[in-house]
């Protein structure tokens, strides 16, 4: 293992940096790692010349958390970026490279959300910022102390910024910070109006540039699914059941992603397993073995235990999370489409993720086009066309050879031979739905889809705000769940997916026990399982999110 990622040990990256990257997949630094890392260990002013796709992410933020020093609670590196999406982005990437770093927090500072929570975050010591210009003066204004411990700047993608109008905000930034901090700059330009900044502000920069190279995977055919985060194992399922596959494999993020989304697909009847890197190397060949030779047809992975995988009967990838970046990307559809043949890779792209996409169509040279979700009457049709081709073999020298049982079977129960078969058929299928009423009940949400907006149009306009309070009553129960309540709300910078993961770590449930989350002002709903809730509350009951007590009650509705 540490041959693979012997590139960026030998870079001088602090060994639990080294660890998260072996943990997420990294292999090799990209050209623009291998060369900014060391100049910005070093302790050099740095502009760095490179598109989006390129790995820059990385490039800055390893170095970055190698040098925080993660036991002192105060801001120490300050990362700018143009778009509240692209902040976001970044913001991921360091919490992610710094999983294995106690105590290392980073907070996102953007427009749109509520300001309080931002500034509590930065109050209590996030040793990192994630920031667009405009939102962080606006906190500058209530605090100009807030960036007086600032010991690394990043400006990223500066010539975007320049041009969205930030330059007045960048220089309220710059006077707020301690003129002896590391300045890097990072652009895909170089225009007269980012060498000014440059010259102003920077000390000495080294210049590194770096050409973006395009990636072809022209033997793939690729698309991708607009999902909401938590309809993606309902969206997986519909996509498979239309999907015309050998062999698929599915990317995750997480080890536990790879054992809930393996699960569930063995609770609908397919020949699933999980990869990841608690599987022993025993264990992990047997799976890669059964791949290979039809006991399994599909297999749920992360990246770092998909190396090496190579499965010429795998026809499909589904990245059912999205890659990191743009290289990861590519290496996990050349899954598929290998020794001349085709292969299908499948994206499925929350709202948040829009921007990704762009840089993985950019990076790749080709578009990944969009695919809707199966409607009903494919998935109904679907089915169907499966029950035939399992049925067709059958019917040959079925009356030959069942014909005088079928006579006494309708005789014994008073039946005739149609209803005789609709009731083997029925058990035959398992009581799947095959009505395209049911299979309409069944239909996932997606945004934007058929469904959501219907549901939209049935609940009707939005409800009146009164005394500047929004009342609304809760969405109806599901069978089988009870409500909950918790203080927690927006006004705390929760949002459903910080409790969702909260009560999946500390409940034990698997992701599809917990119902429909609802983020209020000042509180949430979320939907648990009936059976068992009290011992669930009582698991629960020291839980905190955000620092906060959750304390989950049973709500009552009046």
């Amino acid at each position: 293992m540490t041959q693979e990622i012997g590139g960026f040990a030998a870079l001088g990256l602090h060994p639990s940096i080294v660890a998260a990257l072996t943990a997420i997949g990294y292999e090799e630094p990209s050209p623009i790692q291998a060369q900014a890392i060391p100049v910005i260990l070093s302790g050099r002013d740095m502009i760095g010349q490179a598109q989006t796709g390129t790995g820059k992410t990385a490039a800055f933020a390893l170095p970055l958390l190698t040098k925080i020093d993660a036991s002192k609670r105060e801001p120490q590196a300050l990362i700018l970026a143009p778009t509240r999406e692209l902040a976001l982005q970044v913001a991921t990437a360091f919490e992610s490279y710094s999983k294995q770093m106690p105590g290392l927090n980073v907070v996102a500072v953007y427009g749109g959300a509520p300001m309080g929570p931002q500034l509590k975050a930065i109050r209590q010591g996030a040793q990192v910022i994630v920031a667009t210009p405009g939102r962080l003066v606006d906190h500058l204004r209530r605090d100009e102390k807030m960036l007086s411990t600032i010991q690394f700047l990043v400006l990223d993608e500066a010539d975007e910024m320049l041009k969205l109008g930030f330059m007045d905000d960048l220089e309220v930034i710059f006077e707020a910070m301690p003129a002896s901090r590391q300045s890097v700059l990072f652009s895909a330009t170089l225009p007269h109006s980012i060498r000014a900044i440059a010259e102003k502000h920077l000390r000495e920069p080294q210049h590194i540039k770096i050409a973006s190279k395009t990636q072809t995977v022209t033997a793939i055919e690729q698309a991708h699914l607009m999902v909401h985060a938590d309809q993606k194992h309902a969206a997986v399922l519909r996509l498979l059941e239309v999907e015309e596959f050998d062999a698929l494999i599915g990317f995750v993020r997480t080890k536990q992603a790879t054992l809930d989304l393996a699960a569930a697909l063995e609770a609908k009847g397919y020949k699933a397993a999980a990869l990841n890197g608690d599987i022993a190397q025993n264990q992990r060949e047997r799976v890669i073995d059964s791949l290979k030779d039809g006991r399994l047809d599909i297999v749920i992975a992360t990246d770092v235990a998909a190396r090496g995988l190579d499965v010429p009967r795998i026809t499909h990838v589904m990245n059912v999370d999205m890659p990191y970046d743009p290289e990861s990307y590519v290496h996990r559809i050349g899954r598929t489409g290998r020794a001349g043949r085709t292969g299908r890779a499948l994206l499925l792209v929350t709202p948040r993720e829009r921007r990704m996409l762009q840089v993985i169509e950019r990076v790749t040279g080709q578009k990944v086009g969009e695919v809707k979700l199966p409607n009903a009457q494919q998935v109904l049709d679907a089915r169907i066309k499966k029950l035939t081709a399992s049925l067709a073999p059958l019917v040959a020298d079925a009356e030959a050879t069942h014909g005088d049982l079928l006579d006494r079977l309708t005789a014994d129960i008073g039946c005739s031979p149609r209803a005789l078969a609709a009731a083997l058929l029925r058990k035959a299928t398992n009581g799947q739905a095959l009505s395209l009423a049911e299979v309409e009940r069944e239909q996932p949400l997606v945004p934007g889809g058929p469904r959501e907006r219907s549901e939209r149009s049935e609940r009707g306009p939005r409800p009146e705000r009164e005394g500047g309070r929004e009342r609304r009553a809760p969405m109806p129960l599901a069978e089988g769940r009870a409500r909950c309540r918790t203080a927690l709300g927006a006004r705390d910078g929760i949002a459903a997916k910080n409790l969702l993961g909260a009560i999946l770590n500390e409940g034990g449930l698997a992701r599809e026990a917990i119902g429909r989350i609802q983020v209020r002002e000042s509180f949430s709903l979320v939907e648990l399982p009936e059976d068992g809730l009290d011992r669930l509350l009582a698991k629960l009951k020291d839980t905190r999110v955000g620092g906060k007590p959750l304390k989950l009650r049973r709500y009552r509705e009046d």
